[in-house]
């Protein structure tokens, strides 16, 4: 899940279709499931890779249609494993259906946990987004590897979207699974308590000295200038940091009234979830040492420049 198009890169608008399974590069295979949305552009990825001994990874939401016409594309193929990212309902629930009907291992991210506790009061507003049901065969860490003919996925740790997120790096093709922590088509959401904002500048950080050229995302086309694409997320979440505390000095004190002033002509349907993006900067920098709040930063909190 993603929030929506701001300010930064050069996102790529342009849309992969769904209702097909289309090759996208010589070990690479691409089925959108039809769950297309504000958060999920034109649906979420499932990818394939390999030929005959098979990945497939991101099988996709609860929808037995995507599933099936998967298991129609693949006929007479042998899906080898079954390979999570992360745990939103938009990407994990399919793999459940997936494994069912093939009997292969679910590998990949762990099970959900969130980045923090709830505060007093607070409530997690994305958390019907969270897949608490995901219960993996095998559960992947930093280099663990995943293999059949021709191909091998190595997990990288990206936590940040969510705090089990992983990529996958695919040598062969010099290629990057990088589910929702970079997209071509908009920013990545950030939403406390299930993400963090430190951690997601981190894992940004840590893409930035890989040698992938091509990063497949979740949602959208293809990222085609990586090194460049990411230093240009970095900047962007720098100049939304930036605005913030503008606004905090401006005498704005609540998330509302900073929504107001740093996303104008923002789609309705995403004022939430720029409430809780501002709410991750603001965490962050309160953690640094930047911004003080009355209290653990939540929501409906009072912020004020430190």
């Amino acid at each position: 899940m993603a929030a929506g198009n701001e300010s930064g890169p050069a996102f790529e608008p342009t849309m992969p279709q769904a209702g097909f399974l289309e090759t996208v590069a010589p070990l690479i295979r691409r089925r959108v499931a039809p769950n297309g949305g504000p958060f999920t552009a034109s649906g979420t990825c499932t990818y394939v890779v390999g030929r005959d001994r098979v990945a497939v990874i991101d099988p996709g939401p609860d929808d037995i249609s995507h599933v099936e016409a998967l298991l129609a594309d693949l006929a007479g193929e042998h899906v080898e494993a079954i390979v999570v990212t992360h745990t939103h309902r938009d990407h994990s629930p399919g793999a459940r259906l997936l494994a069912a009907r093939t009997g292969a291992p679910i590998v990949g991210c762990a099970p959900h946990r969130p980045a923090r506790a709830l505060a007093a009061a607070e409530v997690a507003i994305l958390d019907a987004s969270a897949d608490r049901a995901h219960a993996p065969d095998r559960v992947t860490a930093e280099n663990d590897t995943v293999a059949g003919p021709g191909w091998t996925l190595v997990a990288v740790e990206t936590p940040g979207h969510t705090m089990n997120h992983l990529a996958f790096a695919l040598p062969e093709a010099q290629a990057l699974f990088s589910g929702d922590h970079v997209m071509a088509w908009s920013t990545t959401i950030v939403a406390p308590p299930d993400g963090a904002m430190q951690a997601y500048m981190a894992s940004l950080d840590k893409l930035r000295g890989r040698p992938e050229t091509t990063y497949w995302p979740g949602h959208g086309g293809p990222v085609r200038e990586p090194a460049r694409f990411v230093r240009g997320l970095v900047g962007h979440r720098r100049q939304r940091e930036a605005a913030i505390r503008a606004r905090l000095s401006a005498g704005d004190a609540r998330i509302p009234e900073i929504v107001a002033g740093i996303y104008q002509g923002i789609d309705p349907r995403l004022k939430g979830a720029a409430a809780l993006s501002v709410l991750a900067h603001l965490e962050d920098l309160v953690g640094r040492g930047l911004v003080a709040s009355e209290g653990p930063p939540t929501l409906s909190g009072t912020y004020a420049p430190a």
